[in-house]
């Protein structure tokens, strides 16, 4: 009896269903990414309120101040004077002047009106409410002139 020979060979394996599944699994988790916590600052611990609420609506025009301490590993502070925590840079609170105008002079620069924008400040529960005043008075001096503010606490889901 004679047995042919057959060619073996490797069977190949269709990958375009596995890439369509990848990136279907890529544009999932991009939407279900919730990029509000972007503007906030680890470092800044947040006071509790039973008023605090999301927005409904986010808002369009937004700058988000957030201050507070810097702390070692353990949460105690290094340094018992508050911090304005700007992306890239902590400054102390006699250099926000300067940077809120810098930020008032971008947004006239880009066509967006300064009573459009909100300024959302994020303070860290051991700041005086004397320093946040402060920074919203600072925050409406002549040139700079931002006039919507908004504070930001954790709701408190506890009665």
């Amino acid at each position: 009896m004679r047995f042919k020979k057959t060619d073996s060979s490797v069977p190949d394996i269709d990958m375009t269903p596995m890439i369509d599944i990848v990136f279907q699994l890529i544009a999932f988790f991009m939407v279900i990414t919730n990029f509000e916590q972007t503007q906030a600052d680890e470092r800044v611990i947040l006071a509790k309120d039973a008023l605090a609420m999301p927005p409904e609506v986010k808002r369009e025009d937004e700058l988000t101040i957030n201050i507070g301490y810097e702390r070692d590993q353990n949460g105690d502070r290094i340094d018992p004077d508050p911090f304005i925590f700007w992306p890239g840079e902590p400054i102390r609170l006699d250099g926000l002047e300067a940077k809120l105008r810098l930020e008032a002079q971008i947004y006239k620069d880009e066509g967006t009106e300064i009573s459009d924008v909100t300024v959302v400040i994020r303070a860290d529960a051991e700041v005086p409410t004397g320093l946040i005043q402060g920074v919203i008075k600072t925050a409406q001096k002549e040139g700079i002139e931002f006039q919507k503010f908004a504070i930001k606490a954790r709701q408190s889901v506890e009665q």
